[in-house]
């Protein structure tokens, strides 16, 4: 992975999540994040699984912001990059976990704690991937080619994506 890979993806999150282009981050950025995600999902903003994801977002924010109101762009990609090359797999998988597991609840149709391809193609489209790159993402996800993504599964396919060593961007 190189540094360019990475912080072009950060940068590529930042202004995503920029909604109103300030240059920062508010808590309100990544509620609307969250919201949008259940909103492609057809979830009700009071259901269980979209409090879930709202307070893994939450969470994240917190990480990020270290006990700031908001978040600046320089800020965001200091601690995101040191997330990804000082903290390592670990660290990702403490700050990201929440998020994959909350998406997981969204679409998890039988609760059983793994998404199958349908489930997987419902969550692609939800944050603008075709189909058909869904079909061909799953693929690519399911490491252990049992047709079911666990947690684990996809909290590594969102890290590799960061880490350049994937080009299946699961958070839209």
């Amino acid at each position: 992975m190189t540094t360019a890979i990475a912080n072009d993806r950060l940068q590529k999150r930042f202004d995503k999540w920029d909604v109103n282009g300030n240059g920062s981050l508010e808590r309100a950025d990544f509620d609307r994040e969250a919201q949008n995600i259940a909103k492609a999902f057809g979830k009700d903003a009071s259901s269980p699984e979209v409090q879930q994801l709202k307070d893994a977002f939450g969470g994240l924010f917190d990480y990020l912001a270290n006990g700031s109101d908001s978040i600046a762009k320089e800020q965001f990609l200091n601690v995101a990059g040191n997330l990804i090359f000082q903290e390592g797999e670990a660290g990702f998988n403490r700050a990201l976990g929440p998020v994959v597991q909350g998406i997981i609840g969204l679409c998890d149709k039988n609760s059983d704690g793994q998404i199958n391809a349908q489930e997987f193609a419902n969550w692609l489209v939800g944050v603008g991937v075709s189909p058909d790159e869904a079909a061909e993402a799953f693929q690519k996800v399911d490491t252990n080619g049992n047709g079911q993504l666990s947690v684990d599964e996809l909290l590594g396919a969102v890290r590799d994506y960061h880490f350049g060593r994937l080009e299946v961007e699961l958070l839209g």
